[in-house]
């Protein structure tokens, strides 16, 4: 029996226009309903998930950070927060500012967070479509949400980081990728979103021992659930060891290749279609036989 669903939000529950369906909408809120606990796991900061959050009245706390944070969207109370050591945030920073990368500092794990960054590379397009996005979607928190300043190694000194987030093309960004996981070693972890047909790769740089999978491993164990009571549905690398951890683990049609051909994950329709909502009715409500979509 299924007892926690943890949902990823951009490619998964959210469509391809980062929308939430209403046909989704009432899927979870019918699971809800039935007494099954539904949180957000998103490699999307805190604050950026929040509005999802609060629009579903989600009982459970927010994943966010991929896992380094789980708090409650609507009273802001912690359950778990993991930040990463100054010394080596500093080296993180001075290793992708040599390699030419535009860093991220995501800061204020107490708070709602605030997204710092230094520049915008001219051929960074994804990171000034971020920023704009960010700064419209939190309307007067704007400045508060996103904020520009001259260097970053100040924030270091004075904030606690949650993660370091860095952005580029595919092939770019794996090399970049194997330079972090060479250098840093255990000292950090560091999970990839790629979406390979936009040429677009968004390496998250978290403290060690942090990854979707280890947040729903500790949310599941604060509620006192088993990890064959917990359903997981994702699209992308950095929703692996989630869908590792769960009983049930599904992948939407649009999901990366080596999640979508793995045997072990069942498939469910692409995130434009409603996967979430026919997956909740499969393997929530009809254990898992064909519910006729």
């Amino acid at each position: 029996m299924i007892k926690l669903l943890a949902l990823d939000l951009d490619g998964t529950l959210l469509s391809s226009s980062g929308k939430l369906s209403e046909t989704n909408k009432q899927a979870i809120r019918k699971a809800e309903e039935s007494g099954v606990l539904v949180t957000i796991c998103t490699g999307r900061r805190f604050r950026d998930a929040v509005p999802v959050a609060l629009e579903l009245q989600l009982t459970a706390p927010i994943i966010s950070h991929n896992g380094a944070l789980i708090k409650f969207a609507e009273t802001l109370e912690i359950l778990s927060a993991s930040t990463i050591n100054p010394t080596v945030a500093k080296t993180v920073l001075q290793i992708g500012r040599e390699l030419g990368f535009d860093p991220m500092v995501s800061v204020d794990p107490h708070g709602k967070g605030t997204l710092f960054y230094e520049r915008i590379s001219e051929e960074n397009l994804p990171l000034l479509a971020y920023i704009n996005w960010a700064r419209k979607l939190h309307g007067e928190e704007a400045e508060e949400a996103v904020h520009y300043v001259p260097n970053l190694d100040y924030v270091l000194d004075e904030s606690e980081v949650v993660h370091i987030s860095f952005s580029g093309a595919c092939e770019r960004m794996q090399e970049f990728q194997e330079v972090l996981e060479s250098e840093m070693n255990s000292q950090v972890n560091v999970l990839a979103t790629v979406y390979p047909k936009q040429n677009f790769t968004l390496i998250d740089v978290l403290p060690p021992d942090t990854s979707k999978g280890a947040g729903v491993e500790k949310l599941a164990k604060f509620y006192g659930f088993s990890s064959s009571e917990v359903m997981a549905v994702g699209d992308n690398l950095n929703d692996l060891e989630m869908l590792e951890f769960a009983g049930i683990s599904v992948v939407v049609a649009n999901a990366s290749s080596e999640l979508l051909f793995n045997e072990k994950y069942h498939k469910t329709l692409s995130n434009d279609e409603n996967g979430v909502a026919l997956a909740i009715e499969k393997f929530i409500f009809q254990n898992g036989k064909d519910s006729g979509y």
